[in-house]
Parts: structure tokens; sequence; C-alpha cells
């Protein structure tokens, strides 16, 4: 069957169904596919070209990905805060508000898209099929901890271990992960003329190019590897020099072009930016309710970052406090609101000509800070930085859903070359992490300077690396998190309004799981590892442990 073949039966099947039909979405992580209304007008699962489904499983995927990097993951590792609806973003009171759902709704269209690509001989959507399963597997264990697995997607199969699934170990899903990947990167070996029914333009991450498919594969391989690196050190380390050892048959994402990526068209709310004023029922409140945190703020103008210029905002109208003023004093003077001492009183007040940040969980009302006029839901604070007017837009060139970068990629091999791994120069790593984070957000032009700093110019630390690592997550944060559990860097700090006085490590299981799958959830509960911030006799916290991080003594 040739491209063009394709696409007509594509623009068939779109006309008479639309995408609606390549979602099958199922409640839970537990449904019985057999019970799904069937459009009679659509094709059925038995007779759907892979080239239908996949659009959908990689915009969706890339679409949760992005909320997790840019909403409660970047409240966690303190890139942006909220100054209203804000708890769980500042806070951490999540009370089991998080939910697998849709992750799991995406693995069952990518098992059939798996499925079909194996039924139609099409090697490229099987290879695709297996690294995103790995991708959206290894988010939930990462996030919960155990989680359905083995049995997760056999519901159609009927039985109880089927519709009501065992939680997996987490040890065992990594493995698996790391096994399908494996075995992704070896279906995506070969030249895209080789492969049967690829469709350019149904691919949103890499347009059909198998070369690039093979690159994230093995770039997920060695995160995968490097997270396990505490727990199973000696597997790690055989599977990262194995990879950074034979470069033609494991190559890898070690340039910002390569980075795996999904463009918004900008066309509809469902394709468009989320948070953009343009298209959002909201009025723009969810754009002005995100505020960059002063943790990241802070730090980027000690290191001179360009990229602070690129991601913020600058403040409205600048603060400016001084005894000179007579008493009393509060009003607007070329475009700067001056203070006398005696008007700040005791408030926490930042004089930044330029860019504010937002301390992390600062206070039950955090849209007073700074001497803000207007505080509570609607308030539009003119004292603190909002993340960068690009994020008011639909599209455009940096609004993207990162998945994973080259960035991540070199410092993970600089991280290995500092554990004693014999993967290559350490220096030359984190050089390379730095460079294609700032290319990949047009200031690499600026890279000749920046490495030059105090601060930036390799000292030969983990904690240097991991430094720069949380940095290049903007928007991609649940990385930055990953890596804080397993390392403690950066040393984060809850803010004094944070539920606990340290960062959690999980998110909670859902409570509709916990009384429908009771009897497997329960087994899961048990394996955690409670800690001194554990609520009371309450294994489903936030702050209990999985097998992951049990014995490490991380993060804290």
């Amino acid at each position: 069957m040739n491209a063009t073949t394709i696409k007509k039966q594509l623009t068939r099947s779109f006309k008479a169904m639309g995408l609606i039909v390549c979602s099958v979405l199922l409640w839970g992580s537990c449904k019985d596919m057999t019970e799904l209304n069937i459009n009679p007008n659509g094709v059925g699962e038995e007779a759907v070209n892979p080239n239908l489904i996949m659009p959908t499983v990689l915009s969706e995927a890339a679409r949760i990905y992005l909320d997790l990097g840019y909403q409660v993951t970047a409240g966690i590792m303190q890139h942006t805060q909220k100054d209203a609806w804000f708890s769980d973003h500042n806070d951490y009171d999540w009370t089991g508000s998080q939910s697998w759902n849709a992750y799991y709704d995406v693995l069952r269209n990518n098992e059939l898209l798996y499925k079909r690509a194996q039924e139609e001989g099409m090697e490229f959507h099987q290879g695709v099929s297996l690294v995103m399963k790995s991708f959206m597997f290894g988010a939930i264990t990462d996030l919960w901890g155990d989680a359905p697995y083995t049995y997760a997607l056999k519901g159609e199969l009927g039985g109880n271990e089927n519709l009501l699934p065992q939680f997996d170990e987490q040890e065992t899903i990594y493995r698996g992960i790391i096994a399908d990947l494996e075995q992704a990167s070896s279906l995506l070996s070969k030249s895209a003329s080789e492969y049967e029914g690829i469709v350019a333009d149904v691919d949103v991450y890499y347009q059909g190019s198998p070369d690039s498919w093979r690159r994230f594969a093995n770039s997920l391989l060695l995160r995968y590897y490097l997270r396990v690196s505490e727990k199973l050190p000696d597997f790690s380390k055989e599977g990262i020099e194995r990879i950074a050892n034979n470069p033609a048959q494991y190559p890898l994402i070690l340039t910002s072009s390569a980075d795996a990526t999904m463009s918004f068209p900008g066309r509809t709310a469902a394709d468009s930016w989320p948070d953009n004023t343009v298209i959002d029922d909201t009025g723009g409140s969810n754009f002005r309710r995100r505020k960059m945190c002063a943790t990241l703020v802070d730090r980027l103008q000690e290191l001179a970052d360009p990229r602070l210029a690129i991601w913020a905002a600058k403040v409205e109208i600048p603060l400016v406090v001084s005894d000179e003023f007579p008493a009393g004093t509060d009003e607007i003077v070329d475009g700067k609101r001056h203070v006398s001492p005696d008007v700040v009183g005791n408030a926490v007040v930042d004089t930044d000509p330029e860019y504010v940040g937002l301390p992390p969980s600062f206070s039950a009302l955090p849209s007073a800070y700074n001497l803000n006029p207007t505080p509570g839901q609607t308030s539009f604070n003119p004292h603190v930085s909002f993340v960068n007017d690009i994020y008011t837009a639909t599209s455009g060139p940096l609004l993207k859903a990162r998945l994973l970068s080259a960035a991540e990629v070199n410092f993970i091999l600089a991280e290995a070359a500092l554990k004693g791994w014999n993967v290559g120069s350490a220096s030359t790593y984190y050089e390379n992490g730095v460079k294609a984070s700032l290319e990949a957000w047009t200031v690499g032009g600026q890279y000749a300077d920046y490495i030059t700093h105090d601060d930036v110019a390799y000292a030969g630390t983990v904690a240097q690396v991991i430094e720069q690592k949380w940095v290049a997550s903007w928007t991609a944060t649940a990385e930055a998190w990953f890596d804080y559990r397993r390392t403690g860097y950066p040393a984060l700090i809850a803010g004094p309004a944070a539920l606990r006085s340290v960062l959690p490590v999980r998110f909670y299981y859902m409570q509709d799981e916990l009384n429908i799958n009771r009897a497997n959830a329960e087994q899961a509960l048990q394996r955690l590892e409670k800690t001194a911030y554990s609520q009371a006799d309450n294994e489903n916290s936030a702050w209990s442990k999985p097998w992951l991080l049990q014995g490490t003594g991380k993060p804290w």
C-alpha cells in the first residue's frame, strides 16, 4: 500500500467518523473494552488503519506530559507559582485528586495501534507504539509507584485479573519499560523506505522519521537506566555504558534539533497552547494566575541566564522603597511605585526593577505579595513577573510539548561519567547540555559568555549538573522532580504555607481506584514505606516512599 492510497483511505475515514473513533476512551484502569459504544458509521477496531490511531496517541500523550510539566510539577520544582487556585500548585494540597485515567486511555489506544500494526506488518508503527507504551507507563510508575501493568490493558479478555488488575511492583515495570525500548530500537533501525505505511503527516513528533524515533527510544533508555541507578547500580551501569559506547547501534538525541517535541497548530482549544488568552473560556485567568517562582527567577538572575528573558515578563510597575520618601508615600512616579517604609510595614517586598518571582508556598493569600493593590481571585499583580507574553498565544515556535531533549541526554551522560562509568567526558557532556538548552530557547549565541560564569563553568559535581538540568526543564519539570527525588538536588525548601515541610515524592492513588480495585490497591499500599511526613496510619501519602526511593536516603 503506497502513501497516496493510505492518504485517500485516511481522508475517507476521517470524513466518516472523525478522530473520535481513534480515541478508544475507557473509564478507569480496568474497564472492559466490550462495553464500548460502537459508532455505526465508523471503521471497526479489527480494520482500522494504524495511521488513524497514531495522531491521537501522540497528541494526547504530549498534552498530558505538558500539562504535568507546566502545571503541578512546575509548582513542586519552584519554576512557577500561582496567586489564585493555588493550593495544589503551591502547597501540595492534593488529597488524592490526581487521576491516571487519561494515561491509561492513551495506553489503550496505543495497544490498539500496536495490535493493528502487528496484523498489518507495519514495523515502524510497532516501534513507535512500543516507545509510547514505555513513555506512558514510565510516567505512571514515576508518579504513583506500583501500578497496573501486566494486566492493565487486557480488560476485553475478561477475568478478574484483567478487569481488576493487580498492581505490578515498580521494579517489574521499569524492567518492562527498558525491555520494550530495546525492542523498539531494533524495530526502528531501518531506513524509511524499508517500512510499510509511513505517512509523515500523522506523526506529529518526527514526521515519519525512523531514525528520529530510534534516537527517542535510545534516549528514553538512558532516562530509565539512570532512573533506577540507585536501586540497580550494576544493571544501570551496564546499560548506560553499552549505549554510550555503541553510537551506531544506539544513536541518541544529542542536538536540540533532534528534541522530541510537539508543536501546536493553534486553530482550536484542543490543538492550542494551554493557558493561552486567545481561545480560553476562563477569559485569560489561567494565564493571569501563573507567576514566575522566586526560586527560579533569583537563581537565573545570579547566573545572568539569558533564558530568563525568554520565559518571564518584566514587572509592569517596579517598587521603589526609600526612607527618603516622606511618611505615607505611596504613589506612581515615572512608571514606578514609590513607597515609604512605614507603608511597607512588615510586608515582604522585592524591589528588583526587572524580574520578581512569587516565593514558593508563600502564604494563604499569595496574590497579596509585594504590596499588590488588588489581591484576590481577580488579581492582576503589577509587581510580580508573569510568564512571558509568548505564552498568551495559541501557537508559536517555542510553544511546544517537550517530551525529551538533547540537554537531558547530555546531562544524563555527564552524571553517569561523574559516577565513574565509562561513557566519556563529564565536562564535555555537561557543556553540551547547557549549549543544547540555550539553543533550544533561541539564545545559543550567548553560550560562550554564559559558560564562563563562575557558577556555570564546569565544576565536576552532580549538584551542578542537576541544577542546570532543572533549569533546562522549563515547561517539562516532571523530569526535574524525578531527578530531585533521586538525588536531592537542587536543594529546594518547602515554603511556610506548604502542606508539609519537605517536598512530596509521589502522587496519591485516586479514590476511585482504591474503592473499585481495593484488594490490589491495598497490596500496593502495603509496599509503600511510610515516613515521618506521611499522614498518620495512611500509607497512601505523597510523602510515603515507593520502591525506587526506599533505602536511598533521598531526597530527605
